[in-house]
């Protein structure tokens, strides 16, 4: 996994690991890459020499982590790629099949909710990933795209982090730059969390739209902002369909090469029951509390 300190990523190996669990697989090891390509190269390298008959992994980057993710399908492991896929590797020699949301879909989303919040002829800030990642990349571009399309009259401040921890400072110095941004859009949410954990030090109150429900998302949602929209993707399902694809693929199964499955658009208005079809949990106290004090709303 590229992380397993998020949200996101804990939900999607619940549903890897409950659904491998109800084809009778055993899960012989977790690994926690921590975003680092090095990491995931001497963990696929030592996953190697035990022989799995499959690995799940959600590749960090493209090009440098392509031939470790090869050497598992040429050793005979069946290999299933969460979101991404390293440069150079093909289904059916290189990969089984590629499972991830549709993440253009999820920045298209971002963008038309955030659109109508969004004043005639504003400037709105795009915080970027500062990595090889065609998850991320994809969401940004599409993002772009919407608003390049359907509203002419914004312009776009990009600017980007090389990790989670220096987020806050790269929304800081691109709001420093720009101080006249009327919105942001986040390429995830963990990001989103620490960009406005340093914006709002600053009296940071314009809209924000980002990419999954994480509990801070939705609160900040239902409590009226700084988030106002949210493309939510779906990681219990995902991590469940990549485990029925890896099953598969053991069992000598045809599968599609490229499973994409739809964001959910979210806003005040459905965060209750978008964070429990999300979750498989009920909403935190803090949505419904901060709900319920709105007239009309929940």
């Amino acid at each position: 996994m590229h992380t397993l300190e998020s949200d996101f990523a804990r939900q999607q190996l619940q549903g890897l690991v409950e659904t491998l669990g109800d084809c009778g697989a055993v899960v012989i090891e977790v690994v926690d890459c921590g975003f680092s390509p090095e990491a995931q190269i001497a963990a696929l390298d030592r996953v190697l020499h035990e022989a799995p008959d499959a690995v799940i992994s959600l590749p960090v980057a493209n090009a440098a982590v392509a031939a470790a993710h090869a050497r598992l399908s040429a050793a005979g492991t069946a290999l299933v790629l969460l979101d991404n896929v390293p440069t150079g590797l093909l289904p059916g020699r290189d990969y089984v099949a590629l499972v991830s949301a549709d993440n253009s879909g999820l920045g298209r989303i971002a963008a038309e909710l955030l659109g109508p919040h969004l004043p005639e002829g504003a400037e709105i800030g795009v915080l970027g990933y500062d990595a090889d990642f065609f998850a991320t990349d994809e969401r940004e571009l599409a993002f772009a795209r919407w608003m390049g399309q359907n509203r002419p009259d914004i312009t776009l401040r990009i600017a980007r982090f090389g990790s989670i921890g220096v987020a806050g400072e790269a929304a800081l110095s691109l709001s420093t730059a720009h101080p006249g941004l009327s919105g942001l859009f986040v390429v995830w949410d963990t990001p989103a969390r620490e960009a406005l954990s340093a914006l709002a030090r600053h009296g940071w109150t314009a809209p924000v739209a980002t990419i999954d429900l994480g509990r801070d998302a939705a609160v900040s949602l239902a409590s009226g902002g700084p988030i106002v929209a949210v493309a939510a993707q779906q990681p219990y399902e995902q991590g469940a369909v990549a485990a029925q694809t890896a099953v598969l693929s053991v069992l000598g199964q045809l599968t599609p090469d490229w499973i994409a499955l739809p964001g959910l658009p979210v806003t005040l208005a459905n965060v209750v029951e978008s964070f429990q079809a999300v979750w498989r949990r009920p909403a935190p106290p803090e949505v419904l509390a901060s709900l319920l004090q709105k007239p009309g709303v929940g």
